[in-house]
């Protein structure tokens, strides 16, 4: 992934997890309709945001068929990982074992958690 993934806002986020759990291309107003549930916004505020998330590189607008239909750029995956390493790098540097140390250490994670991680991670092992 070469990708340099530029930051979502909040609002951001929302409109692509509506188009990364769709069936793409979508368009604004099936959008809209999706975001109705979580924010009420007007068709205007859905297409500033649309035109920012094509600025930086997440969706396209096909414009060829009379109607802006809309896809993603770049997967759910994708942005997963990338906030993933951002927020390991910024938090914890770079460090799983600081942030798994630090979660324990003040009870946010459960020692059945810890057992879940210890299994998930042998069977990494295991495929290896």
């Amino acid at each position: 992934m070469g990708k340099i993934l530029k930051k979502l806002g909040e609002a951001e986020l929302e409109i692509m997890q509506v188009i990364w759990g769709s069936n793409p291309p979508m368009t604004s107003n099936q959008i809209l309709k999706e975001l109705q549930t979580r924010r009420k916004w007007q068709l205007s505020t859905l297409m500033t945001s649309l035109s920012r998330l094509a600025d930086k590189g997440y969706v396209c607008c096909d414009r060829s068929t009379g109607s802006n239909l809309y896809s993603p750029l770049v997967t759910e995956d994708e942005y997963r990982t990338t906030e993933s390493k951002n927020f390991l790098e910024r938090l914890y540097n770079n460090s799983i074992q600081n942030m798994v140390a630090t979660l324990y250490s003040n009870r946010a994670l459960k020692s059945s958690d810890v057992e879940e991680l210890r299994k998930f991670l042998d069977e990494l092992e295991d495929e290896g």
